[in-house]
């Protein structure tokens, strides 16, 4: 009895012990499968990403080869520009370095003579120092200068004509499309305050091999190189020197000097101080032969200012007024013209000069002649009183050539 009752016992625990165990195994068996579904599905999921990111990657790889090519042809056409537009520049104090006499006399062929000399001399030094070969830089000429106060110099002391001067310009400026005198106007700073501005510009432009400055042997130029040498920029500027002059910017900043033979003149002169002179008169004006109309062209103000600032006094005869040609257009008459042009003149007494010249009539207009001057010339065009001018009712206006009248009957039809 006690045995059948421990069996049953036994059976009964071995019973629940299968049943756990069948439990357990489907359990197991399940779980595997739904980790074998997700394990699939994760690597269906890493395939799209694997394909995805080798997409990803090939593009980016075609993006960088294709920049890396843009990026090496725009490295190869800096290259071409720094290397094959290399600048070699001279910038010219032309008040302080007056070209040579000689060559000023010669008109023309002084200023060609002259840019070539200078041309020739810089490409010796780029030779002799090894900077380039001349025919691979682009050489640029810039003269600064005052042109009335370098006249008036070049006069006073009988140097040259101011028709010589104009012709060698003319002759300097076209040896080539880069050689060129600029006008600065009257005025010391003038001339100085438009090289350093040169100088502190281009200096810095990396395809500038070298800067040839020609200006004063005093003190001018020392707080803009000083200013440049702070910023480590010396090693492009060189001073181009006349024969004999001190070499004072040279030597105190140990630049490279250039010195020229037979291009400047080793003499200094200096312009006339700029005075401060009292306004021209605009109510003294009395023609030498009016017949009832305005001053002609050959009857200017004979009240003027002398050079010296002092008014000129009417009765004499031997003081002539401004050349209003000379300051306004240009005088061909030179030193045969009876007016002056010695006169240093403000801006507003030119533009006093100016008003006063429109007043009279233009000789090519007062003889029924086509002006060849056109908006340039000095002279008046048109009456300035207009169709309601008194004289032109007497038929004495000074203003009825053909243009003339022309130009007063639209001025009268427009009044409508």
């Amino acid at each position: 009895m006690a045995t059948s009752s421990v069996a049953e016992s036994n059976q009964q625990l071995w019973d629940e012990t299968l049943g756990r165990l069948l439990n357990l195994s489907s359990a197991t068996l399940k779980r595997n499968a739904e980790l074998e579904n997700r394990v699939a599905e994760l690597e269906v999921e890493l395939a799209v990403w694997k394909q995805a990111h080798a997409t990803a990657l090939e593009g980016a790889d075609r993006e960088a080869k294709a920049l890396k090519g843009r990026l090496t042809a725009l490295n190869g056409q800096v290259d071409s520009l720094v290397n094959h537009c290399l600048l070699v520049l001279c910038v010219i104090d032309g008040d302080a370095c007056i070209f040579n006499e000689s060559l000023l006399r010669q008109g023309h062929e002084g200023g060609r003579q002259a840019a070539q000399q200078l041309t020739k001399a810089v490409a010796e030094y780029l030779t002799r120092e090894n900077v380039h070969t001349l025919g691979h830089l682009s050489f640029w000429i810039t003269v600064y200068y005052n042109r009335l106060g370098l006249i008036n110099v070049l006069e006073r002391h009988k140097l040259c004509t101011p028709e010589q001067f104009e012709a060698f310009v003319m002759g300097f400026s076209q040896t080539s499309p880069r050689f060129s005198l600029v006008d600065v106007g009257y005025g010391r700073d003038a001339t100085f305050t438009k090289i350093a501005e040169y100088l502190q510009t281009y200096i810095r432009f990396p395809q500038t091999q070298r800067i040839f400055l020609a200006g004063s042997c005093d003190n001018t130029y020392v707080s803009t190189i000083t200013a440049l040498q702070n910023d480590d920029l010396l090693n492009k500027l060189a001073i181009l020197e006349k024969t004999g002059e001190d070499q004072g910017l040279s030597r105190r900043f140990r630049l490279p000097p250039l010195t020229l033979d037979d291009v400047f003149m080793s003499q200094r002169f200096t312009p006339p101080p700029l005075v401060t002179l009292p306004p021209l008169n605009v109510t003294g004006l009395s023609p030498r032969d009016s017949n009832g109309g305005l001053p002609t062209p050959h009857s200017p103000p004979v009240l003027s200012v002398s050079s010296n600032g002092k008014l000129i006094d009417p009765t004499l005869v031997n003081s002539p007024p401004p050349c209003n040609e000379y300051y306004l257009m240009s005088c061909t008459k030179g030193s045969t013209c009876k007016y002056s042009h010695e006169y240093v003149l403000t801006p507003e007494q030119l533009a006093t000069l100016a008003a006063n010249a429109k007043k009279a009539p233009c000789n090519f207009l007062k003889n029924g002649l086509q002006c060849p001057y056109g908006e340039r010339c000095c002279w008046g065009h048109t009456c300035p009183n207009g169709p309601k001018c008194f004289h032109l009712s007497k038929g004495k206006c000074w203003f009825k050539g053909v243009e003339g009248l022309v130009r007063l009957i639209l001025r009268y039809y427009s009044d409508f």
